[in-house]
């Protein structure tokens, strides 16, 4: 048996699925009947074994799947995310990123050194170095997956040309290994509050307002691990109930707004 994150065996989560004989990709596929959302059997085990936590949309739905009550089923994570929230503190915290060239610089570790999850969110993404390092990182590492999140359409030309360079990289429509490894996903309504965050399952970056004027996004803070886990999750989760926008011909339809 494998050990959870509480130090015992498997997880409720995991042995509720067991008892159904259910595989990873059929409980994900179960679920997404459920709550119409985007989970695949990575994201599953994940959960089951508590390295992500699971939203409050996939709780109800793996309850009504597993008819089971909340507090059984992931008593696993709950438990780990309020130990780590005790050991860690502000100490998540790695570095303050005052300049906009070590803002990028630090974006595109993150792409860089992604090797099983990589989420991306935001609309205004131009920097050619940044966008090319992401490209890069799907290029060279099939079992990547990658999750970009717009709140709205591109705000710029780069942005919108970098997303069908994804889609020629990668097809959202093929499995690898039975999982899939691009999804592009647009929020609404538009005015849904836009996030800005690049997350990997090591390190995450989220920039901030300019210290130094009233304009523009050039700082930012550089997360160690256990903050980036739980960004991927929040990425991850925005995306399933995103509107998919995976083919070339959806990105190009949708209008580039002005910068």
């Amino acid at each position: 048996m494998t050990v959870d994150v509480a130090g015992g065996t498997d997880s409720a989560l995991k042995r509720a699925r067991l008892a159904r004989n259910m595989t990873l990709e059929q409980a994900a596929d179960a679920l997404n009947v459920i709550t119409g959302g985007a989970a695949d059997a990575s994201l599953v085990s994940a959960w089951e074994s508590g390295r992500r936590r699971t939203g409050k949309r996939n709780r109800a739905g793996l309850c009504a799947l597993y008819r089971e009550r909340s507090e059984v089923l992931f008593a696993h994570q709950d438990g780990a995310a309020a130990s780590v929230l005790e050991a860690s503190g502000t100490s998540v915290v790695v570095e303050v990123l005052t300049r906009w060239t070590d803002l990028v610089e630090a974006m595109v570790g993150v792409a860089a050194d992604a090797r099983e999850q990589l989420v991306v969110t935001g609309s205004r993404s131009r920097e050619k170095a940044y966008l090319a390092a992401i490209e890069t990182a799907v290029a060279q590492h099939p079992d990547l997956v990658h999750y970009r999140v717009l709140y709205g359409p591109p705000r710029h030309r780069a942005l919108a040309d970098h997303l069908v360079r994804l889609l020629e990289l990668r097809d959202p429509a093929t499995r690898r290994n039975g999982v899939k490894t691009l999804h592009l996903g647009l929020v609404e309504p538009a005015q849904a509050l836009e996030r800005f965050f690049i997350a990997s399952e090591a390190a995450a970056v989220v920039p901030l307002p300019s210290f130094h004027g009233a304009d523009g996004f050039d700082c930012g803070v550089r997360l160690g691990r256990e903050a980036a886990v739980g960004l991927v999750h929040h990425g991850r989760e925005a995306c399933a109930s995103a509107r998919p926008v995976e083919t070339i011909g959806a990105v190009r339809a949708l209008p580039v707004q002005p910068s």
